[in-house]
């Protein structure tokens, strides 16, 4: 289900200017992303926590909406992510995050 979708901005540029470069990205994607031992829903998961943590607001919204395309993750699922982010980062992080999620609920 992985697909290759890179959401920093700066890739396409590297795509069209510096394809090895690119290519990198893309082994780097696949070898991360394996499914061996955690399935890729549950890294998924992981890394919308990261990018909520982060406060990355652009990601966390793509990492929302992926998660919901490819896998049907639920509200509840993903408040539970929240909740660590909440936990370890901080109040900001999961409100801004929560905001997002509910603002992708009712595209």
């Amino acid at each position: 289900m992985k697909e290759d979708i890179f959401y920093g901005k700066g890739v396409t540029y590297a795509k069209r200017d510096y394809p090895e470069i690119y290519k990198a990205l893309v082994e780097l994607n696949e070898a991360v992303y394996t499914g061996k031992v955690l399935d890729y829903k549950t890294q998924k998961l992981i890394a919308l926590g990261i990018t909520a943590a982060k406060s990355d607001d652009r990601a966390v919204k793509k990492q929302i909406e992926s998660a919901i395309k490819e896998f049907g993750v639920t509200r509840d699922e993903i408040v539970d992510v929240l909740r660590v982010v909440l936990l370890t980062s901080g109040n900001p992080p999961f409100t801004k995050a929560m905001k997002i999620l509910y603002e992708v609920l009712e595209e």
